[in-house]
């Protein structure tokens, strides 16, 4: 059986053929979720060529719990629709203050505000490539 071709600015790959291991086909479905329930300040980091980690984070906050809950269940609705692909592993969802949502390759990390602030993950990864989501929707 051939090998797939392996991006070079990640480092999975899918030993499933129904599963993708594209970090640019996760980080768009995300980013629909985060969009889709008004997440601030989304963030994607690159970080392939500084941790076995991951490939990219994902970073934006909320200003409430309930909007935190509404942005995972939107994030994993829309990752799974989309692409069939549900978290790994999920923390947070009880406490509602930092949700992480792990997909191997892409690790989404939704904040309340004032711990995102706090914990400051661009400031500890800043040698990362940092990307910016806009919602083009909200500036036409």
């Amino acid at each position: 059986m051939p090998q797939k071709a392996q991006k070079p600015d990640q480092q999975f790959k899918s030993i499933n053929e129904n599963k993708t291991a594209d970090s640019q086909k996760l980080i768009e479905a995300i980013s629909e979720g985060l969009l889709d329930k008004k997440a601030e300040d989304i963030t994607i980091l690159d970080v392939h060529e500084l941790t076995t980690l991951a490939d990219k984070f994902v970073i934006c906050h909320a200003a409430t719990d309930v909007q935190i809950k509404a942005i995972a269940d939107s994030v994993v609705k829309q990752t799974n629709e989309q692409l069939g692909e549900k978290p790994w592993k999920e923390e947070g969802r009880d406490s509602r203050r930092w949700v992480i949502l792990d997909y191997v390759n892409v690790v989404v990390h939704i904040f309340k505000k004032e711990l995102r602030e706090y914990y400051a993950l661009e400031k500890m990864w800043n040698d990362a490539e940092v990307i910016k989501v806009k919602d083009i929707k909200a500036a036409q």
